[in-house]
Formats: C-alpha cells, structure tokens, sequence
C-alpha cells in the first residue's frame, strides 16, 4: 500500500515484533523522539484497478486472484458482510492468503512460486489481487512480488465493492 502511493524502501517485519524478539535485535520501551519528515504522496494508478478495469479484465479473461477463504469463493459459506452475497468473478482463482503464509511468515519464494504455478498462474504476465475489502490482496500481492512477479495490481473495492454493483455477475460452484 505504501508503494501505492510512491513510498520508497519500503521493508517488511516477517514474523512481527515476535521474530525481531527472537533474532535479539534491540527493542526500546518509551516515547522516541524523531525528527519531523514530509512526505507527499503521488498515487501510481497502475497499482490499484476500480470496477469498470475489473469488468475489462473479466471479459479479456485476464488473471484475477482471490485470497478469500474457499467457502466464501464457492458461495458455500455467507459473506461476513450483511447483504452481500458469496460467490466469485468469473475467471477468479481462489488462493486464500493463509496457504502463503506459515507461523505468522511469509513462505519462501520458491514455495510462493510453486504455489501460484500450481494454481495455473502465469507469473509472466498481469495480475491482479481481490480479496474482501482490499485488505488481504496485498498479502498475496506482496506474496506474488517475492515470487517473482512484476505486473501485479489490487482491485481497492474487491467483493464489498463488486458483488453489490448491479452489473456484477456472480459465480458460485460446489
């Protein structure tokens, strides 16, 4: 997210507070002083895709990824969101973002590459991730980045915003 919106050197704690603990880094309790920065903002629209890209990318059955759970992605299981009905994108590829993950890590890249190939992903070309509300895609994002993928986008509304759209179609498989 931060990439989004043209952050630099951008680095992520894997394993959380707990690992940088366990690698016996230093931590510091209290109050830290820092100097005042700026930072202005600059959106890469290429980053991020809204619906009407999504019903483009639906129809030139580009790859789209889906980190929520199986059921929700079937239509078995309710969409925590009261009124929104469960289902999938047609074309959608259901891999939820707990398999990219292992004791609270992210799996090494050989493993996330392995993951995705089985899923018939083509790393080579454009991806872009759906989740609930825009905020689990940018695991399998992120998880895409270290496998090695460099066309890799997130739908921001993801199912919130497309199962209520009235021109959203809706797919559910048992």
């Amino acid at each position: 997210m931060l990439c989004t919106f043209g952050a630099q050197d951008v680095y992520i704690l894997d394993g959380g507070l707990r690992a940088w603990i366990e690698a016996g880094f230093p931590t510091h309790s209290g109050r830290v002083h820092r100097a005042p920065a700026g930072f202005h903002a600059k959106l890469d629209h290429n980053a991020v895709k809204d619906f009407s890209q999504i019903q483009q990318m639906i129809s030139e059955h580009a790859q789209i990824l889906d980190t929520r759970s199986a059921g929700r992605f079937t239509g078995i299981s309710p969409e925590p969101r009261p009124g929104i009905s469960s289902g999938h994108m047609p074309g959608a590829t259901d891999i939820p973002f707990t398999e990219l993950v292992e004791e609270g890590r992210l799996k090494p890249a050989e493993e996330l590459r392995h993951i995705f190939t089985a899923n018939g992903v083509d790393m080579e070309q454009q991806i872009t991730t759906t989740c609930g509300s825009g905020i689990t895609a940018a695991v399998i994002a992120l998880g895409l980045e270290v496998a090695g993928a460099n066309h890799v986008s997130l739908y921001d509304g993801s199912w919130a915003e497309y199962a209520r759209h009235p021109d959203a179609v809706i797919e559910k498989t048992t």
